[in-house]
């Protein structure tokens, strides 16, 4: 019997507890702080998580820059969420799975930054330094696919467009400035798409690093 997959997820009371909100919230470090205490991140069952609104599963949402162009691609039929397959979107990320559940109750949000590294491994290669910094939070109530999860957006900025793919399921992938993706907004995910009207406020955000 295969192992069924667990997700991290920390209790929507503790999320609401700071303040919800519809789409972006750029005011992020007030909820990591909150959802980074030890005891407060666990690991869930997904099948559970994806039906539990009681629980939101944290994702990384990781959107890489170059010299004002974004990394972008779509997702093929390979993908493991069917519901994105045909979407074009500018985040590298996704669920994230058990390390060592030990080390949560030293640094939770450190290890949560080593696991997004990993995660993002999975699916490209950046050949290339970069800067890394947490500039939003995206939640989306609208449908009950987004009242259970949590995006945690990381914007990269890359000193080289060197970028390949790992993932059999992203295709198309390349640089994009914020007008040609205007352009294929349409054709986005709805979280690429709540980022994408996000972007110039983000790019602000990130020179704070």
């Amino acid at each position: 019997m295969a192992q069924q997959e667990e997700v991290l997820v920390v209790e929507r009371k503790v999320f609401e507890g700071v303040g919800t909100f519809q789409g972006l919230q750029f005011d992020v470090d007030k909820y990591i702080q909150r959802l980074f205490v030890a005891g407060v991140p666990r690991f869930m069952l997904r099948s559970e998580a994806e039906k539990d609104p009681s629980y939101k599963q944290l994702i990384p949402y990781v959107i890489m820059s170059h010299n004002g162009k974004y990394l972008n691609y779509v997702r093929g039929s390979r993908a493991g969420e069917k519901r994105l397959v045909d979407k074009r979107s500018i985040g590298i990320g996704g669920h994230i799975n058990p390390i060592d559940w030990t080390l949560f109750s030293v640094d939770a949000h450190k290890i949560y930054r080593e696991a997004v590294k990993r995660e993002v491994a999975e699916e490209v290669s950046v050949d290339t330094a970069y800067t890394d910094k947490i500039v939003a939070l995206l939640n989306d109530e609208s449908n009950e696919v987004g009242s259970v999860h949590l995006g945690i957006v990381h914007f990269w900025t890359l000193a080289e467009p060197k970028v390949s793919k790992k993932e059999q399921m992203i295709t198309q992938m390349t640089f994009m400035t914020p007008t040609e993706l205007q352009q294929v907004k349409d054709t986005m995910e709805t979280w690429s798409q709540l980022c994408l009207s996000g972007l110039d406020e983000m790019a602000k955000r990130k020179k704070s690093a």
